[in-house]
């Protein structure tokens, strides 16, 4: 059986069935923290810089070849579409895999409630003794969380099922193409409007610069140092497209 935790909020009607005090309820306080954003900062991040290194990467290399503007427009078109693609494509796959196996794991869960309601009973109580409770406690809070909705319970404290982290396939394709494609239009547009004379220079300093500020900002929501986050980013982005434009410029000699 799994683990996960347990719930982040037990009033004192939850635990013990007094009626909550209206003055005390309207002080508490709430807190947010910021590992509630790692999810998709991770995901937007991950997936703007990917469209925007390799899409800047590709437009290198092929101008670093020696081909024309139209040819290096069409490349950065292609690398834009095919990335954005790519990655709904790998995002779907993974995030459905996921959400069968949540699935399947909610099916389980629910014979078991079924077939023997008292041992499962028994488990959630016994999670949250092994979590700090007293077993009378443990008991109460099982009692009352499996009398509101025993499939939720368990499928929160035991399988780590939430609605919030709960695997959505198309919105994670959707998310992953769209900040692609984002990260990729910079490059892109940089292409159709710069001289062919200054493209390698202006793509590559506009390219760090926004793996500066995409690194920063990260790093700042995320709670990690800002400028060790952003020199991260842009040194791996200039490492790729450094490597890429060498990689462009050995085969546009030989051809």
């Amino acid at each position: 059986m799994h683990s996960s935790h347990l719930p982040l909020l037990l009033d004192d009607q939850a635990v013990s069935g007094i009626q909550p005090n209206p003055l005390r309820r309207s002080t508490l306080h709430r807190e947010t923290h910021r590992n509630a954003r790692i999810g998709w900062l991770r995901a937007a991040v991950l997936g703007a810089n990917d469209g925007l290194i390799s899409t800047s990467s590709l437009v290198l290399g092929v101008a670093a070849a020696g081909s024309g503007s139209s040819a290096i427009l069409l490349a950065a078109l292609a690398g834009l579409a095919a990335g954005a693609l790519s990655m709904a494509a790998g995002e779907y796959v993974s995030v459905s895999s996921q959400a069968d196996t949540e699935k399947a794991d909610l099916a389980k869960e629910r014979a078991e409630l079924a077939a023997s309601p008292k041992a499962e009973h028994t488990e959630l109580a016994g999670l949250y003794v092994a979590r700090g409770l007293t077993r009378e406690l443990a008991v109460q809070v099982a009692d009352q969380l499996m009398e509101h909705d025993a499939l939720g319970a368990h499928a929160r404290d035991e399988l780590g099922i939430n609605g919030t982290s709960q695997a959505r396939p198309v919105q994670a394709a959707a998310a992953s193409a769209a900040s692609f494609a984002l990260g990729a239009a910079m490059p892109t547009a940089l292409v159709a409007f710069s001289a062919a004379s200054v493209l390698i220079p202006v793509v590559a300093g506009a390219t760090v610069a926004l793996l500066l500020v995409l690194g920063a900002v990260a790093a700042r929501v995320g709670g990690a140092p800002t400028f060790r986050g952003a020199a991260r980013v842009a040194f791996w982005g200039a490492v790729a497209m450094g490597g890429t434009a060498a990689i462009g410029r050995i085969f546009g000699s030989i051809a």
